[in-house]
């Protein structure tokens, strides 16, 4: 099914459940600029940041799109420059590391840069890293008082009616009576666990948790998400993805250890 329109019913449904949580405990709704606040999220956050890529693995591996999928803090330092902000030595230490790792990861694929479908993954991959980037700058710098949950169903809801209008419009959906059984299943499995109970125990952690340790997702979902795609899909785990993949990640960790010292 086209992946914009599994985005958007992922999300629907993930959205509905959260709002119905907090109506049915009649927590208030947002207010003014909270408003604006919840919609520019649900467009940087879901609408092009999970919804690209979500797009961008139907054609490069989960492990690839999971290793530039860790390069947000990176793209938060480099946007935090051309803000003005001073970078630490440490922080560019970790970039030219990142980077470093992540030449490595593509040079075992520099033929595939040929194929089209190839690039167009890569590319959407990139730009859905960049705009979580700037939506977790948007939150730090404008982060509302209201129920941090509530305001995810919402901008989880807000989204998927965004995604399903332009799905619609440009008529790229499918019938969901087309929709497979095996799809629905994937669907369910992404809303229990990717939108509901994955995003509570992520928030719950940056809550209650020092960020030292809260931030050890960062390092663990590449890991895991190129294990799973070599166990479940047979993507080949490579000398370049093991070695390049691990400088990313030692880059990424002195990143985080400067932002968290600053």
């Amino acid at each position: 099914m086209p992946a914009l329109q599994l985005v958007a019913i992922r999300q629907f449904i993930g959205g509905v459940i959260y709002i119905g949580y907090f109506l049915l405990k009649k927590t208030p709704w947002p207010e003014g600029k909270q408003w604006k606040f919840i919609l520019i999220l649900s467009v940087l956050n879901f609408v092009l940041s999970n919804g690209l890529s979500t797009w961008g693995v139907k054609y490069i591996s989960s492990g690839l799109g999971a290793i530039i999928g860790a390069l947000v803090p990176l793209w938060v330092v480099i946007i935090s420059f051309f803000r003005g902000e001073r970078l630490a030595r440490l922080a560019i230490v970790g970039l030219i590391v990142g980077f470093s790792g992540i030449c490595v990861v593509f040079y075992d694929h520099l033929n595939d840069f040929f194929i089209a479908d190839f690039r167009f993954g890569i590319f959407l991959s990139i730009v859905a890293t960049l705009t979580w980037a700037f939506g977790t700058l948007y939150t730090k710098k404008k982060a509302a008082s209201f129920n941090p949950y509530f305001g995810l169903g919402l901008q989880m809801f807000i989204s998927s009616i965004l995604l399903f209008a332009f799905t619609g419009a440009t008529g790229t959906s499918v019938s969901l009576s087309e929709i497979p059984a095996i799809s629905w299943w994937s669907i369910a499995y992404l809303v229990l666990f990717g939108s509901v109970f994955t995003f509570i125990a992520f928030i719950y952690a940056l809550q209650r948790l020092p960020s030292e340790i809260s931030s050890i997702y960062a390092y663990v979902n590449p890991i895991v998400a190129v294990l799973l795609g070599t166990v479940i899909f047979n993507e080949p785990l490579t000398i370049p993805i093991i070695i390049g993949g691990s400088i990313t990640l030692i880059g990424l960790y002195l990143v985080n250890k400067s932002m968290r010292k600053s």
